[in-house]
């Protein structure tokens, strides 16, 4: 595991709006973001036990995901370390095939937990079926993408 390397990592099913906005913030982020070093941004789509390895590939992750935390639509959060963990435990709405929370206890079994972790969440307006995202979700894009680049160079900055 590379000591700086950090995996940006969308999870969201594209086919429910506003559901799929972590995979709409990393393939933009993979467009304008690209050759940033030491980051990686993947698509995790509905997430699956197979994206262990990738995590254990980086020392660091930041997860890009729809959050329900009862603020008003589009806005955006960022939980770092225990304050992410406490955000993923308790019975959280998913329609992910595995459970964040499941994927960082794999990694965590197998000793190849990230050293930092992060959770960039926007707060979704519409979970139907669509596979646009609402415009105010649409919105924060932006803004996710921003807390984003800003968590990688604060941490950049800490080593």
């Amino acid at each position: 595991m590379k000591d700086t390397s950090t995996l940006v990592l969308g999870i969201g099913n594209t086919l429910l709006t506003d559901e799929g906005v972590g995979v709409h913030v990393i393939n933009r982020m993979a467009n304008q973001c690209a050759g940033v070093p030491g980051v990686t941004f993947l698509d995790g789509g509905t997430l699956s036990f197979s994206l262990a390895g990738e995590l254990a590939n980086h020392a660091r992750l930041i997860v890009v995901d729809a959050a329900h935390t009862g603020k008003k639509p589009g806005s955006v959060v960022c939980y770092e370390g225990r304050e992410m963990e406490k955000y993923l435990q308790g019975s959280r709405k998913s329609v992910h095939e595995v459970g964040l929370g499941d994927l960082l206890d794999i990694t965590r079994l197998c000793e190849h937990y990230p050293q930092k972790i992060a959770l960039v969440g926007i707060e979704p307006f519409n979970m139907g079926w669509g596979e646009s995202l609402s415009p105010v979700v649409e919105h924060s894009v932006s803004a996710a993408v921003d807390a984003v680049m800003q968590l990688i160079a604060r941490w950049n900055h800490k080593r």
